[in-house]
């Protein structure tokens, strides 16, 4: 069990995760690296991307499609908190569950889906698989990990099951082309993001992009993304007389602390002046 936050807590189990929160919304910018069906047990989920935002209300479930970027809201519905389960099928499960199927029953020229947040229609078979899960919020006994594989095999049969569209979805293992470094950081500079994730999302191995990235940066790649965070820091305390306590979790910094030690060290006094 992770204790996440004073308000928030979170179970993981074999790339399955239970998310519990307490009190008010709670925003996540998230970059979607690997497929993810989510389940709200309880309040609401909200998904922003670019300018269309989905509501998925208790007992209604969303699938996320890998390499994109959603922003979260995770809130509650009156008194009732936000609580959901989160179930992400990762390359290597996923390639593994490909090799088990008979090709032959696969369907054929079926399109891409086209849509990076698609909310399920009502299924039994859904809704069953996440009431089976529901005991382990509660539980305190860590379920076997084969119990969970279990789980996630069940939770991509189920997809098929609603939508043959999902068999060109979950078993494209296409590499991604490399993309501009400097245009992605740009444009995901605020999200938490480690270096592994950004050298996934622009098509390189780690050691590759690590080499890409000194071709166009003195700095080291943690350095550039704290000055670049810390610039839009001081252009949105200066220009659009921001609260400190809004500006470090917009720019991306996770800890107040952190975020105030390097404003001052970068630009000689504190942010709150």
């Amino acid at each position: 069990m992770e204790n996440t936050h004073n308000d928030a807590l979170k179970f993981s189990y074999s790339n399955i995760f239970f998310s519990y929160y307490f009190n008010n919304e709670r925003i996540c910018r998230n970059m979607i690296k690997d497929h993810m069906l989510v389940f709200v047990y309880s309040g609401e989920l909200l998904l922003l991307e670019e300018k269309n935002t989905i509501k998925i209300h208790k007992g209604e479930c969303v699938f996320l499609k890998k390499d994109n970027r959603v922003n979260m809201i995770k809130q509650p519905n009156g008194k009732e908190k936000f609580s959901g389960i989160f179930m992400v099928f990762n390359r290597n499960f996923l390639r593994e569950f490909y090799q088990s199927l008979d090709k032959n029953k696969i369907p054929q020229n079926i399109e891409k889906l086209k849509q990076s947040v698609i909310k399920l229609p009502k299924s039994s078979a859904i809704t069953s698989l996440f009431q089976s899960m529901i005991p382990y919020f509660d539980s305190e006994e860590k379920p076997m990990e084969k119990l969970m594989k279990l789980k996630l095999l069940e939770g991509v049969y189920s997809l098929l099951q609603i939508d043959e569209h999902f068999y060109t979805c979950l078993f494209d293992f296409t590499a991604i082309w490399k993309i501009d470094i400097m245009e992605f950081l740009e444009n995901n500079y605020m999200y938490d993001l480690s270096i592994d994730e950004i050298a996934h999302f622009t098509g390189r191995s780690l050691s590759t992009f690590k080499r890409d990235f000194k071709k166009i940066s003195d700095l080291s790649p943690q350095k550039w993304l704290i000055e670049r965070r810390l610039k839009t820091a001081y252009d949105l305390l200066k220009n659009e007389n921001k609260k400190v306590s809004e500006v470090y979790l917009e720019v991306g910094f996770k800890n107040f602390s952190h975020f105030s030690t390097a404003f001052k060290r970068q630009y000689g006094f504190p942010p709150s002046k």
